[in-house]
């Protein structure tokens, strides 16, 4: 069992390119389609950190997460749509919300990117990472082809 991740800690950036062709990969080989989801959190919230540890607690073994900064993570889920994914985290968010009744849930912004499987062009970071975190509101969805 490996020790406890430093909750401010942020990963590698060649990792979040490896990440994203994997996810494209995996779309592609297995002919499933998968979701890319920026997770974005309130500057200095103490909360977001737990959240994302605990979203991580949780992840299947083909998913990943890519923490880019204390405040934003990329989540790559496999064989899943975004109507999916969507109820995914809206369970993980509940129950994280019943593992700290005290606390009220950190505001949340959420942005998904579908990849479907043998798309025409593949997905890179600099044309997904703008679409995960713009200003456009709390909730973005995105589904380029």
């Amino acid at each position: 069992m490996s020790p406890r991740r430093d909750l401010n800690s942020c990963d590698d950036p060649r990792k979040l390119r490896e990440l994203l062709s994997r996810t494209q990969h995996t779309a592609d080989e297995h002919g499933v389609t998968c979701v890319v989801v920026g997770m974005a959190g309130a500057e200095g919230d103490l909360l977001f950190p737990e959240l994302v540890a605990f979203v991580e607690s949780t992840l299947r073994i083909e998913d990943a997460i890519f923490r880019m900064t204390r405040e934003r993570v990329v989540l790559f889920l496999a064989d899943i749509d975004i109507k999916q994914s969507e109820a995914v985290l809206e369970r993980i968010f509940s129950d994280f919300a019943q593992d700290f009744p005290s606390s009220s849930m950190p505001p949340v912004d959420l942005a998904y990117y579908e990849i479907e499987p043998e798309r025409p062009k593949e997905a890179m970071v600099k044309d997904v990472l703008p679409l995960l975190f713009t200003q456009a509101g709390p909730v973005v969805k995105e589904n380029l082809h």
